[in-house]
């Protein structure tokens, strides 16, 4: 199956997966309505969203990382950026200080930094 540069494709046990979104569970962020993003593989639902501020001189924007689950429990990491709040196409810089801004943030993100294997 191909899959583009900014998105990482992992299939999961569906009963697995619904077991950490259920409401109440520890690793469960909470939802209040679940946003639906298009992908080549479907629409699949926003199950935790982890955004990283940045800076380029005047410009600013922010990196994000999105784990996506698709109906049938498949997850999907989306890598993108957002400039005035709207998920942008393109590709996704890191500096080495974001990354390291990116690896403490993933703490309050358990269920990304589980499927990045961090």
């Amino acid at each position: 199956m191909f899959a583009p540069p900014s998105v990482l494709l992992v299939k999961t046990a569906a009963s697995k997966s619904n077991a950490k979104n259920e409401p109440g569970s520890v690793a469960a962020p909470p939802r209040t309505a679940q946003k639906s993003i298009s992908t080549p593989w479907g629409a699949a639902i926003l199950v935790e969203e982890l955004r990283l501020p940045q800076q380029a001189g005047d410009r600013r924007f922010a990196s994000l990382v999105q784990l996506l689950e698709l109906p049938k429990g498949n997850r999907l990491v989306r890598f993108a950026y957002a400039t005035d709040g709207v998920a942008r196409r393109g590709p996704v810089t890191l500096r080495e200080r974001d990354l390291t801004r990116l690896r403490e943030a993933l703490e309050q993100h358990p269920q990304l930094k589980e499927m990045l294997g961090l």
